[in-house]
């Protein structure tokens, strides 16, 4: 058994307590929480104003190195962003991707993330053949993954993701063979492979698996109905949905429905499903996500960097869907900007304030999170990982601040020390056993940047069209 003391910590309705001290079993889970305590001499002791720890519903891991670099000119759309996408992709080697991916979780768990949800679609060699037990077996790509999380102390949800077509009607381009699978059968095949896999070499509270569709226009709607009827009811399932109208357009012509409409033809809207950006939808689609209590997983800063435009998510959450937050493309990594840009969001819509209280954007940023990942919560009730970031309330962008509204003034470079499972894993932007994330980032970001272009060198420059599937 093992303690952590909070100099004050933000409660759930009861708001933000002083010296809260929580008792954490060998397993890291909070068994007992006390207000008003003093710390006993073996705690780990966190000042400032303690929050549960964020979960990333939404990751791309790869796409961290695309960040500043895709804005030449100030020009550019979803489109010439993902031309750019595909090149980071095809350096990837699991050597490669596991040094990069170890950066980019470290980077998070800095930031006040202590559980990510990867939706992972790198899952072969370039030209689509699996890899051999030379390259660390069929599958190399995903184990790549799970140590980087293991390594950078974060819990990774792995969400093995089905990406069969390059849009309707359409093959996959030769820069998306090594996303793909022969069919649906194929992919649930190793998907359950893979879930036995990761089940030998981890513990569940380090990786699990998870299922995802990369989009309607990337899984054909004829596999749709196998796919439901065959995926594992315990797993939680993620999909692009609705992120640009082009999606929806093509949707609407191929199937004459849109595609929440066409997932709920086939019975995969339910209350496991995870709905990622739904930017674009009609108010029936609104209503259905609602009923179905599913989760929609908002990325407000990557929809902003990419034009996507803002996602209806007061509408959803009043119609009975569950708000959760994820960083996606990584154009920043700071749980507390993406809280923040989902009010904005609201704001710049309606022109009024108020649609998400602190607490929501709380709520969203842990909780419904951790729900989407299939996870418990993080937090300070007894049951919940102790799982913990502790922020400043008197930097220069808090002071002043109530803290209990530190939602709307704290970010990343706040966030002062981060706990998981009872033990401390960063302080003051440094992570615990990795050290400095901007070191690893550069080195890793170096060294992608060096296959790409031995890549481009042996095959010239890949060619993708506006026409290939629509969700990165």
């Amino acid at each position: 058994m093992s303690g952590v003391w909070c100099e004050a910590g933000w409660i759930r309705g009861r708001g933000v307590l002083q010296g809260v001290r929580l008792e954490v079993d060998e397993g890291g889970i909070v068994t007992r929480m006390r207000t008003g305590a003093q710390p006993e001499p073996a705690d780990v002791r966190l000042s400032g104003v303690v929050f549960p720890a964020a979960a990333n519903a939404h990751s791309h891991a790869f796409h961290r190195v695309l960040r500043g670099r895709t804005h030449d000119m100030g020009v550019g759309s979803f489109w010439s962003w993902r031309e750019q996408m595909y090149k980071a992709a095809g350096a990837l080697t699991p050597e490669v991707y596991e040094q990069l991916a170890t950066a980019v979780f470290a980077e998070m768990v800095v930031a006040g993330f202590t559980s990510v949800a990867e939706f992972h679609y790198v899952h072969h060699r370039p030209d689509g053949t699996p890899y051999g037990p030379d390259s660390g077996g069929e599958h190399a790509m995903e184990l790549a993954l799970a140590r980087a999380a293991v390594n950078a102390r974060i819990r990774l949800t792995l969400l093995d993701t089905c990406y069969l077509a390059g849009g309707i009607g359409q093959p996959l381009a030769p820069e998306q063979a090594r996303f793909g699978d022969a069919d649906a059968q194929a992919w649930l095949t190793r998907l359950q492979s893979l879930r036995e896999t990761v089940a030998r070499k981890f513990g569940p509270d380090q990786v699990t698996v998870g299922a995802a569709l990369h989009s309607v226009r990337g899984v054909p709607s004829e596999a749709l109905p196998d796919i439901a009827e065959q995926l594992p009811a315990d797993l939680p399932l993620h999909i692009h949905l609705s992120e640009q109208p082009a999606e929806n357009q093509a949707c609407q012509q191929a199937t004459g429905m849109t595609p929440t409409a066409l997932l709920h033809r086939h019975g995969l809207l339910t209350d496991r499903l995870s709905a990622v950006h739904a930017t674009h939808l009609t108010e029936a689609d609104i209503a259905l996500l609602g009923r179905a209590h599913a989760t929609i997983v908002m990325c407000p800063t990557t929809e902003a960097d990419l034009a996507d435009g803002i996602g209806p998510a007061a509408k959803l959450r009043d119609a009975g869907a569950r708000i959760a937050l994820g960083t996606d493309q990584h154009a920043v990594v700071d749980p507390w900007l993406e809280m923040r840009a989902l009010e904005h969001g609201e704001r710049l819509r309606s022109g009024q304030r108020g649609w998400f209280r602190p607490e929501d954007l709380h709520q969203s940023a842990t909780d419904s999170g951790a729900l989407s990942l299939g996870r418990k919560s993080a937090g300070f009730r007894p049951g919940s990982y102790a799982d913990l970031m502790a922020v400043d309330p008197a930097s220069v962008r808090t002071v002043g601040s109530r803290p209990d509204q530190l939602a709307l003034t704290a970010t990343a470079q706040d966030v002062t020390a981060v706990v998981v499972s009872g033990r401390l894993a960063a302080r003051h932007g440094i992570h615990a056993t990795l050290g400095d994330p901007a070191r690893l980032l550069a080195a890793a970001i170096e060294r992608v940047d060096a296959a790409g272009a031995r890549a481009v060198g042996r095959h010239g420059e890949p060619s993708v069209s506006a026409a290939d599937g629509v969700s990165a």
